[in-house]
């Protein structure tokens, strides 16, 4: 990873740089930050005389390696010094709750409406809604293009940022045109490394905050994290990490509960963490104690299924939405369990080089 001197390379510098690592078969990708770009360094870092030649250029302040297979979602990365934010919170030190509706209905776009007020009423920071939904039978509802405009009708009238799941590329390209402020990975293209390249490159420098949801058949953690790289090594850093439930499931949820995972990613990657208790417990009388316990654990934010009305709702909302009420008093606690929590991160790092 190169840091210029300046806020950014000129067009001159950056081929200087691009031709020194080529020499060595690497490859440059800049990263826009809030203050400064970042260059990140694709392929072998480890050829001495590479290094030399590189920290050798007058613009360049430093170059720091690091041996390790997601090289930028690593805890060590120069990412981990900046900030992420979203609603007007700065993740890691406020709580983010996202919430909405799993599937929006075309045919009564009033329930989005409504529910998009009562969750910012609740005290939610942004909205979401299904447009596009994956579905295991091909018969089975599987969204309208036409419901990004009732998605961004709820944003535009509460001033509220809004997050929706795409699939696959053209719905990207229609989100990011619509001014989607986030876009969801869902589990089931968790892995699909060549739709997170595309997320990462067609996002990159847009402001556009990627929520990436754990694939239900993911194994080590490292795998998770490395999904999360091909979208940083596109270009865009402002990417969440959500737990969301896994597989083999628990007997009574629809899911196995991941939320505990949270120190452990927070020992390896600077990421925010963003738990999502709706699909990982899969019945709304769960949600709450699921939602609770991932704060305890150390998450930074929340995203829940809520509904207006849960059993006039499409997808899975009849089944695990809760109510704005009840989002109310979740939003509630997790505030007063994130704030009783937070001293406990110190013990992290201390963690992690004992366990070193």
């Amino acid at each position: 990873m190169i840091l210029p001197k300046a806020e950014k390379f000129t067009d001159e510098q950056f081929n200087e740089v691009l031709g020194i690592l080529s020499e060595f078969g690497c490859s440059l990708t800049p990263i826009p930050g809030t203050t400064r770009t970042i260059y990140a360094i694709r392929g072998d870092e480890r050829h001495e005389l590479m290094i030399n030649r590189l920290e050798g250029l007058s613009y360049v302040w430093k170059v720091d390696t690091i041996q390790s297979q997601y090289k930028l979602m690593d805890v060590k990365s120069e990412l981990g010094n900046r900030s992420i934010r979203m609603a007007g919170k700065t993740l890691g030190k406020e709580l983010l709750v996202i919430a909405g509706q799993c599937t929006i209905d075309p045919k009564n776009p009033n329930y989005f409406m409504e529910t998009a007020h009562a969750v910012k009423e609740a005290g939610a920071d942004a909205i979401r809604g299904g447009v596009w939904k994956p579905r295991t039978s091909p018969h089975a509802y599987q969204g309208d293009s036409k419901a990004i405009e009732i998605l961004m009708n709820a944003s535009n009238e509460y001033s509220i940022p809004v997050s929706t799941e795409v699939m696959d590329e053209t719905q990207l390209r229609i989100a990011i045109e619509a001014g989607c402020h986030m876009i969801q990975i869902g589990a089931r293209n968790a892995l699909n490394y060549a739709l997170l390249k595309k997320v990462g490159e067609l996002t990159a420098g847009k402001n556009i905050h990627i929520l990436l949801k754990r694939s239900m058949h993911m194994g080590p953690i490292d795998e998770f994290i490395c999904a999360a790289e091909y979208i940083v090594a596109g270009g865009n850093p402002d990417v969440l990490l959500c737990p969301r439930g896994t597989v083999p499931t628990v007997d009574g949820y629809r899911n196995h509960p991941d939320e505990s995972i949270t120190p452990l990613l927070k020992q390896k990657t600077w990421a925010p963490v963003i738990i999502d208790p709706s699909h990982s417990m899969g019945k709304s009388i769960y949600v709450p104690h699921a939602a609770l316990a991932g704060i305890s654990y150390g998450a930074d934010g929340l995203c829940i299924e809520t509904h207006i009305s849960p059993k006039n709702g499409i997808g899975d909302d009849p089944k695990q939405a809760i109510t704005p009420d009840t989002l109310a008093d979740v939003i509630k606690d997790a505030k007063e369990i994130y704030n009783m929590q937070s001293k406990y991160q110190n013990y992290l790092p201390k963690a992690a080089s004992a366990l070193n």
